[in-house]
């Protein structure tokens, strides 16, 4: 019995984008050779069977149909630990801005 997710779960979807055939003529051999692949985060619109086709609302207001992966997947990636030199980059750049929002 498949697993049912409830609609207006956070949900990811994956879908084949292109097919081998349909890449691009420049791109290298070994990535021409493996069909372009999508996966989105979004909102489930319908509720729908785990592994099924499902439409999605993404946070950027798009619909995007795939094969239902997963409900509340966590994300996995990381941009490594913070670097202090960039720490106070932001204020600086504002106070910058500001300042010359003054001289106009």
């Amino acid at each position: 019995m498949p697993e049912w997710i409830a609609a207006g779960t956070w949900v990811e979807i994956h879908c084949i984008v292109l097919q081998p055939g349909e890449r691009a003529a420049q791109i290298p051999d070994d990535t021409k050779a493996v069909p372009l692949e999508m996966r989105v985060k979004g909102v489930l619109v319908a509720a729908a069977a785990l592994s099924e086709e499902a439409e999605i609302i993404t946070p950027a207001g798009r619909r995007v149909r795939g094969r239902l992966t997963g409900a509340n997947p966590p994300y996995t990636h990381g941009f490594g630990p913070p670097i202090p030199e960039l720490s106070s980059i932001g204020e600086q750049v504002r106070t910058i801005l500001r300042a010359k929002s003054k001289s106009k």
